[in-house]
């Protein structure tokens, strides 16, 4: 049985590439889409075979299933700030069609397909939170190629008879994170990360490696058809928190941090979505307009059906969680 990850050396598939240095599997195919990022998986997982390709170009996806004729899929590549409104759907949709039909081919078994909240969209209200089962409103343009992707994801497996899982995971932190997740530590352990409104609405974040580990749950869990699941903290967070945990696991590190300052008006909030709409309209993105128009959104779930199916475990602390970010950044040279 021959695992293939694509993704391998985004944030997620990062941290999953570490969980799976410690299982037993041997066969191991990892798609990454640049030269450079192939040493970085043989130091995480030795045994793996690296392929370097574009999920959303068929000659590459083919060539990562070559000779294989039984296999088991994590599927993690994406796009969520690309420089076009375009490079959505290439390969949030395409690309994720083209995988899992060439899994297909070669002989699947079972596919895990990571997708997004951005799928389902926001909370009708405040006090909501997404249960596993829930109608599309897809936010903007990353949202709808997301839910695309999994509306072919579930079709496609369905009528193969191939069972699946689709995971929603909504904002990471903890190890393995990018530059926009350090950015965002050091920006509000500096008072400066704009609260909008009142700070109360909530959001969902999980643990990277406790997605990781959820990932590799749902790969050994006997669950049949198609089922989504969210993937998250066992609560939400309000935005005010989320500061001030930053804050507090800064100052537990030994770093300096000040007092949140920096609050907008709600309207601020509205106008930044319609300027990304707008924009996204005329297939321009622009990541800052992009994220200042979620802030004033509450985008909130529940992971109760995980936990009873898949043995999922949440995390309860986010302090804690906070300061591995911390510790990871500054471990590996980022300015936190």
């Amino acid at each position: 049985m021959t695992l293939v990850v694509t993704g391998g050396a985004g944030w997620f598939g990062s941290a999953f590439l570490d969980l799976l240095g410690q299982q037993d599997v041997d066969d191991v195919r990892v798609l990454v889409r640049s030269p450079a990022d192939v040493p970085k998986v043989v130091r995480a997982l030795p045994r793996a075979r690296v392929y370097v390709g574009d999920i959303s170009h068929e000659p590459s996806v083919s060539d990562l299933f070559d000779g294989v004729t039984s296999c088991e899929v994590v599927h993690a590549a994406g796009v969520i700030h690309p420089r076009k409104v375009e490079e959505f759907d290439r390969v949030n949709f395409n690309g994720s069609h083209l995988v899992v039909t060439q899994a297909l081919r070669s002989g699947l078994e079972r596919f895990v397909h990571i997708s997004s909240n951005s799928a389902i969209g926001t909370n009708p209200t405040p006090d909501e939170a997404f249960r596993d089962r829930e109608p599309y409103h897809p936010y903007l343009g990353y949202g709808a190629s997301k839910m695309r992707g999994e509306v072919c994801v579930g079709q496609t497996l369905e009528a193969a008879g191939v069972a699946g899982v689709i995971l929603r995971p909504p904002w990471f932190y903890g190890r393995f994170q990018p530059e926009r997740q350090a950015r965002f530590l050091k920006t509000a352990r500096a008072g400066r990360f704009p609260l909008i409104g009142d700070g109360s609405n909530r959001r969902s974040m999980v643990d990277v490696d406790r997605l990781a580990r959820a990932a590799w749950l749902a790969l050994r869990a006997d669950t049949e058809g198609v089922r989504p699941y969210w993937i998250a903290d066992a609560q939400a967070y309000t935005m005010t928190h989320i500061v001030s945990a930053v804050q507090e696991a800064a100052r537990a590190e030994g770093l300096a941090a000040k007092p949140a300052s920096m609050r907008l008006p709600a309207i601020a909030g509205s106008v930044a979505y319609r300027l990304d709409a707008a924009l996204q309209r005329f297939g321009r993105y622009q990541q800052e307009i992009h994220v200042a128009g979620e802030l004033d959104k509450t985008i909130a779930c529940r992971v109760d059906g995980a936990v009873r199916d898949l043995g999922f475990e949440p995390a309860t602390d986010l302090v804690a969680g906070m300061r591995r970010s911390f510790r990871w950044g500054l471990a590996h040279g980022q300015d936190v």
